[in-house]
């Protein structure tokens, strides 16, 4: 039994080590004091949170929303909370003139943090096609314009200490739930923009990290959930929410580590097991609980799932 033990230690360093050596990006840590953090989204919720954090933490900070009275606001309250001032711009993500004359009008940027959203809840066949194509366009295309925008800038920076682009993902973007398809759908679309992307900024000293925030006590969760359909109100009852402060703080250490996938709570690090793939991973202690834990977790993941369904049945069976 003592030498079983053993093997399995001895194994275990040994699966570090490889894991050390095999691992990329190479860990990093991104500074923010006295660097420019660009939020968008940043004039309420989670985004005003961030800005706030980053703020607090001696960074420069410039938020991005389109209502320009809002941003005013959300600039006074930094301003009480912190003592610090925050530039603003006025700017429709899905405009990419707009944000490129936004993102040019500014400092330069070190830590470009993509936080804008919307979010319709409903089943597809009950969504519109407007509400649809809003939600691909802010969520997803949108990003795409502000990563445009500020990538030629944040590649020909003075300053060749590492910088960050961070999207503001879901735990809708790593798991499907009944009546979220177009967010959904939205919110995994960032995943395969941010591997990728990753890849290609590599180079350049730029680090991709990915948010998986679970629902987040803001004023727009409130108004989602008036109107999310039955059957999701069933299926998430058992997720309890998570205060702005709370993730802003996770997601902000998560992007000053350099993390690509970085989770809010214990759900979401599971979530993040469970879905690894392919994807970065610079930390090998990360790593190798992936790499241990991967099919106990996908068990627990089918177990969830069926639960899932098993909810859709009872409700279906009931209707009839």
């Amino acid at each position: 039994m003592a030498d079983a033990y053993l093997s399995f230690i001895v194994l275990c360093i040994f699966l570090l080590i490889f894991l050390k050596l095999i691992l990329r990006p190479l860990p990093v840590k991104i500074p923010i004091k006295s660097r420019h953090v660009f939020v968008t989204g940043g004039s309420r919720g989670i985004g005003l949170g961030l800005a706030r954090q980053a703020a607090a933490e001696g960074a420069r900070v410039t938020i991005l929303a389109r209502n320009l009275e809002q941003l005013q606001e959300a600039k006074t309250s930094i301003r009480l909370s912190t003592g610090k001032d925050v530039a603003i711009v006025s700017a429709d993500v899905r405009d990419f003139d707009a944000v490129k004359d936004a993102v040019d009008s500014a400092d330069p940027i070190d830590v470009l943090i993509c936080n804008q959203g919307v979010f319709a809840s409903g089943e597809l066949e009950n969504l519109g096609i407007k509400q649809i194509k809003g939600m691909i366009d802010v969520n997803l295309i949108g990003t795409f314009n502000l990563v445009k925008a500020a990538l030629p800038g944040m590649k020909n920076r003075s300053d060749r200490r590492p910088v960050s682009i961070a999207f503001m993902s879901s735990q809708a973007g790593q798991v499907g739930i009944y009546g979220s398809t177009a967010y959904s759908a939205s919110k995994f679309g960032l995943r395969g923009l941010a591997e990728a992307l990753q890849q290609e900024v590599i180079v350049d000293g730029i680090h991709v990290s990915l948010i998986f925030p679970p629902d987040t006590d803001t004023p727009g969760l409130a108004e989602e959930k008036k109107t999310r359909p039955p059957l999701t109100k069933i299926i998430t009852a058992s997720s309890s929410s998570m205060q702005v402060d709370e993730v802003a703080q996770k997601a902000l250490y998560g992007i000053k580590s350099g993390t690509f996938s970085v989770s809010c709570n214990f759900k979401g690090f599971l979530s993040s097991i469970a879905t690894a793939g392919i994807s970065p991973q610079t930390s090998y202690v990360m790593a190798f609980v992936e790499v241990i834990s991967a099919g106990v977790v996908r068990i627990v993941a089918l177990c969830h799932l069926l639960s899932f369904y098993r909810t859709i049945e009872k409700w279906h069976a009931k209707e009839k």
